[in-house]
């Protein structure tokens, strides 16, 4: 498994490396996005280990980016910034964990080693509808039209499609994408609903999203 490592602070960086070297994992480091980007065009990465904040690319960015160059990498965030709105805009970048400084190596190993058995146990396709998602490179597509979407609309999908045909309550997709609704409006789920909507339509997908009045949503290739 080969990991790249970004973090423009060159001590964490190196610790970073010579522990997950230790674990077994082949490693790259960039100080920079561009950096590792260069990697990436280069060479397989299966891992991703990087840093928010950096001079030029942010690591949001990076990760929207590496997200479209490099199919079905893990990617995980490591910040100082603690805030919901910052896990939340890490997440909808990409990112499928996000870890707060300070940190302990174990963790970060552990989070790794868990996102590795994902993997390994996932399907890569789905199909509902006549309707294919690509459950690696979050894209969906209808005889040969495509589209990709954002990590939560492509939570809010897969949730959708694995429950086809029953109505979530939004409370209940709430919990499952975002986590915790104390902290989140809970209008988010119809906003990310609308996004949704309009990205099956930019590609005539033959299912839709039905709205359970008062309770939630469903997904369905019902056509009537």
């Amino acid at each position: 498994m080969r990991v790249l490592v970004v973090d423009d602070e060159k001590e964490m960086a190196t610790l970073l490396a010579r522990g997950l070297v230790g674990e077994g994992y082949d490693v790259d480091v960039a100080s920079d996005g561009i950096g590792a980007i260069t990697l990436a065009s280069e060479q397989r990465f299966d891992l991703a280990v990087l840093d928010v904040t950096m001079p030029g690319m942010s690591g949001f960015e990076l990760c929207r980016r590496l997200r479209d160059q490099v199919q079905g990498i893990g990617i995980i965030l490591l910040t100082a910034r603690d805030a919901i709105d910052d896990r939340v805009r890490g997440l909808d970048a990409g990112a499928d964990d996000y870890l707060t400084k300070p940190f302990a190596f174990a963790e970060l190993a552990a989070r790794l080693r868990a996102l590795r058995r994902r993997e390994a146990h996932a399907p890569t396709a789905l199909e509902i509808g006549g309707m294919a998602i690509d459950l690696t490179g979050q894209r969906i597509s209808v005889d040969g039209r495509e589209t990709r979407l954002s990590r939560t609309e492509f939570d809010l999908l897969r949730l959708l499609a694995t429950h086809r045909d029953e109505v979530l309550p939004r409370a209940d997709i709430l919990d499952t994408i975002w986590g915790s609704g104390s902290f989140i409006d809970p209008n988010i789920v119809d906003q990310y609903v609308s996004y949704l909507r309009k990205k099956l339509d930019a590609i005539a997908a033959p299912v839709r999203i039905v709205t359970a009045r008062g309770v939630g949503f469903r997904l369905s290739a019902d056509p009537e």
